[in-house]
């Protein structure tokens, strides 16, 4: 293998205090030509050690770890001049803090229980710049959260500024379509669906899709129905 093609791969720490869950990610990403394992962590601590030593692009990052847990490293890392991006990879049905670690910065949020190569998938949109939030859990997610009551509650988000159809675009973004599905849904093209998407991010000063999904609900643009 070329040193050039080694220089495109996309560099993945694994964050997990669980060693089977680490080697079965580690197993398929080694049989992954573009993806290549930079290290290995069984607490957050160590995760954010690994990003700054190895220079990894994307950390996999389980969220219930001893010690310094998965949003604080997420924090962490997000907030750090590596320009490492987090995928949360948690269990979905027993986790309250995804809500957190989206908060704190995670680009992406996925479920232990989907396919290795959904996860993989997943893992390069991230690194491509990208944020995904499958439409699937976006709808369990919001109801997991919707009606969960918050110490200190805060005001329901505005999205002045925006158009009729740019808040069209950002509901249907809420409720996880991708760009080509919001194109189908409001008769337009996929090129018109992505750069109201762009204009959404910078009115909003959103981060990624991920922080859109957000605001769509704490907007209230969402329906938890």
């Amino acid at each position: 293998m070329s040193e050039t093609t080694v220089e495109r791969r996309v560099r993945v720490v694994l964050a997990d205090d669980q060693p089977l869950v680490r080697t079965a990610l580690r197993m398929v990403i080694t049989d992954t030509p573009d993806l290549v394992v930079a290290g290995e962590a069984a607490d957050g601590a160590e995760a954010v050690r690994l990003v700054e030593e190895t220079g990894a692009d994307v950390v996999v990052m389980d969220l219930r770890m001893p010690g310094t847990d998965g949003i604080e490293a997420t924090r962490l890392i997000t907030a750090g001049a590596t320009g490492a991006r987090v995928v949360v990879l948690t269990t979905f049905d027993d986790d309250d803090h995804v809500y957190g670690a989206l908060h704190a910065g995670a680009s992406g949020f996925l479920v232990k229980d989907m396919a290795l190569d959904d996860i993989l998938a997943a893992v390069r949109v991230v690194a491509s710049g990208d944020a995904l939030i499958a439409p699937s859990v976006t709808g369990r997610l919001i109801k997991e959260f919707a009606g969960r009551p918050r110490s200190a509650p805060a005001p329901r988000r505005g999205v002045e500024g925006v158009t009729d159809r740019e808040r069209e675009v950002l509901t249907l973004v809420g409720r996880g379509l991708s760009n080509t599905e919001v194109a189908a849904e409001l008769h337009i093209s996929v090129a018109t669906a992505k750069t109201y998407v762009t204009r959404l991010l910078a009115k909003l000063d959103a981060r990624d899709r991920v922080q859109l999904v957000i605001i769509a609900y704490e907007a209230g643009l969402v329906s938890t129905g």
